[in-house]
């Protein structure tokens, strides 16, 4: 059987830090805490709060290291302890190589989300308490102290986070571009600050490294798209600008997302220029779409102007017929039985419908 992967709010998502405005609070959309899992407050632990250097591999090295010698599993099987959790697989995890040093990776991070998730479900202490049974039955003493220090040191961050992300907007001023950007710049700014008093440089890479790139290059692209001083050109040339000074990784994940878009954007464009169903089909196999999409596109055209045709003739139909007399009802029980003669099909007649009601 195949297992689900849950999804921990991955910050990676074209647009996501455009603020979400609600009853005059910021909420941080690029790196939106997992459901309740900012609430968490560790429990008092023997684990040490902070994690030895030389333990630790930092990720700039991790391309050079060999397979992980230990692991903690995939799966937490078919009894796991939160029910939310059944039939998925673990999402992250703790890695520590053949000298029992901790392996840094966002993994890490997204591991701790996934029990972390749970909590409302099933208690902190619960879900807190997973995770430290993982890391000590699982991974070496000097990785399972490390893994349980940064888990404090996350627990922490989540908490202290809470304040930056409930920060008020001006009532008056929170649907304004420009305050906006400066509100989540400030936030941004204030995350980033936090991140370097709670954590060791090494982890606060592992686990923030790409989203605050990404986040300061989302930023950097909705200040020149305020520019009023820049034509269309000349910011393109500055977000591709922007694009370009990301990580690699990223960059080509970015490009891809501006590649479709624009694609996509073509696409719209040719059936919206189309003089037919069929010129519209050309246009999109000269953009490269797969003979079986632009059937159905083609297809389904056909079957609109076909019903646009039919609507005429309705219409045409229901405006001749002389309606005085007739009470509300028999004129709708008139209008019903016209919609059954010129659309047999029910979705049609929905179609119609829709239309009228644009008419009136």
């Amino acid at each position: 059987m195949t297992r689900r992967t849950i999804a921990t709010g991955r910050w990676l998502v074209p647009g996501a830090l455009l603020a979400l405005v609600a009853g005059g609070g910021l909420w941080w959309g690029l790196s939106a805490p997992p459901k309740m899992a900012e609430q968490v407050t560790a429990p008092p632990s023997s684990a040490p709060t902070s994690i030895t250097e030389t333990s630790v591999i930092p990720p700039s090295q991790q391309m050079t290291q060999p397979v992980p010698e230990h692991r903690t599993p995939s799966s937490l099987g078919n009894t796991p302890f939160a029910s939310s959790l059944e039939g998925t697989d673990i999402d992250g995890a703790l890695q520590a190589d053949a000298s029992g040093r901790l392996i840094l990776s966002l993994e890490v991070r997204d591991f701790f989300d996934y029990f972390l998730n749970t909590v409302g479900e099933v208690s902190p202490e619960t879900a807190i308490g997973q995770i430290q049974q993982m890391a000590l039955q699982h991974l070496p003493e000097s990785a399972a102290h490390d893994a349980l220090a940064l888990l404090d040191q996350y627990l922490a961050y989540k908490q202290a986070s809470l304040t930056v992300m409930q920060t008020e907007l001006d009532p008056s001023r929170q649907f304004d571009p420009a305050y906006q950007l400066a509100a989540l710049g400030n936030a941004l700014a204030q995350l980033k600050g936090l991140r370097r008093e709670t954590f060791e440089p090494e982890a606060r890479q592992a686990f923030f490294g790409m989203e605050e790139a990404y986040s300061e290059y989302t930023l950097a692209t909705l200040a020149v798209q305020q520019r009023s001083d820049l034509t269309d050109s000349g910011k393109q040339a500055l977000m591709d600008w922007h694009r370009n000074q990301l990580p690699e990784a990223l960059r080509q994940t970015e490009q891809r997302l501006q590649d479709s878009t624009l694609e996509h954007q073509e696409r719209v464009l040719a059936v919206e220029t189309a003089s037919s169903p069929e010129a519209a089909g050309q246009k999109l196999s000269d953009l490269g779409l797969d003979q079986e999409s632009v059937a159905g596109v083609v297809n389904y055209l056909q079957q609109r102007e076909a019903f646009d045709q039919r609507f005429q003739s309705f219409d045409q139909a229901l405006q001749s017929t002389t309606t005085a007399g007739l009470v509300d009802a028999e004129r709708q029980q008139h209008r019903e039985e016209l919609l059954q003669q010129h659309f047999p099909d029910e979705q049609e007649q929905t179609w119609a419908r829709l239309k009228l009601l644009d008419q009136s």
